[in-house]
């Protein structure tokens, strides 16, 4: 990819990431009454990244990047899928099984033992389920667990 082609990608992500934090913002007020942390807070620290990053593509590309080819194209757009296929799964199976799922398959194919990743997978979900439920009150998809 060229410098042009590194300013247009950061172009596309800016033009996202201002869409993405209109859009958290636009998120109606919890019930009772705001709160210092409200169910915008992390799509709008996303946004944020977002932006930086963009501009920083933007403004400092990469001006001798190459496009993956072969077997690391195959797993850039193995990785986009099994993204995808979480973001659909994540009501219906719930935060924890679906993020076990991915993060223990992107696990497994960046060279990790299946167990391991797997085991990975359920501890960063459990985790960070726990964080945002518990820790910071904002609530995350209970899926196929119900009452958890």
């Amino acid at each position: 990819m060229t410098a042009m082609g590194d300013r247009i990608l950061g172009l596309c992500l800016l033009v996202l990431a201002f869409a993405y934090g209109w859009v958290a913002q636009q998120w109606p007020e919890p019930f009772g009454g705001s709160e210092g942390l409200g169910p915008e807070t992390f799509p709008t620290i996303l946004a944020t990244v977002l932006v930086v990053g963009s501009l920083y593509l933007m403004i400092k590309p990469d001006t001798d990047a190459q496009w993956p080819v072969g077997k690391s194209a195959l797993e850039l757009v193995i990785s986009i899928i099994v993204l995808v296929i979480y973001a659909l799964l994540m009501e219906p199976l719930g935060f924890i099984i679906a993020t076990t799922l991915a993060v223990g398959t992107l696990s497994w194919r960046m060279g990790a033992p299946p167990k391991g990743a797997f085991v990975t997978g359920l501890v960063s979900a459990v985790v960070v389920f726990g964080l945002f439920n518990y820790g910071l009150s904002l609530s995350l998809p209970n899926g196929l667990l119900g009452g958890f």
